[in-house]
């Protein structure tokens, strides 16, 4: 699926044929052979988890939201750790815009919040 709300912006939102891994403190908070890659201009490549293969009792719902243009409203969650409270270290856009409708209650993770997100074959 694309997405091409004006001329110099793009986003791909592609499956993602290997498996893909969140892992922080030793721990795997989301493991997935299902994720979806969203490629968007501009931005580093961010996968995205079905949420049926990420650990959600590590995740605390915050109240932090944001507005993309492209893509609708996030909604952020803090991860919970045996070392504390990672605050909006995952997103997801539970009712994105109809553009971007297939990453919708996926979620996905800052890479500099958690230790790795790892791809392997």
């Amino acid at each position: 699926m694309t997405v091409e709300p004006d001329a110099g912006h793009r986003i791909d939102i592609i499956t993602n044929r290997h498996r893909v891994r969140v892992i922080h403190g030793g721990i795997t908070i989301a493991d997935t052979l299902a994720a979806l890659t969203l490629v968007e201009t501009g931005n580093p490549d961010v996968f995205y988890f079905p949420r049926a293969d990420v650990n959600m009792a590590r995740l605390e719902r915050s109240t932090h939201t944001e507005a993309c243009p492209h893509k609708g409203e996030a909604s952020f969650y803090h991860l919970r750790t045996e070392d504390g409270c990672i605050e909006d270290a995952a997103w997801s856009y539970e009712a994105p815009l109809e553009a971007a409708h297939s990453i919708k209650a996926y979620l996905a993770f800052h890479a500099d919040r958690v230790d790795r997100i790892d791809q392997t074959s």
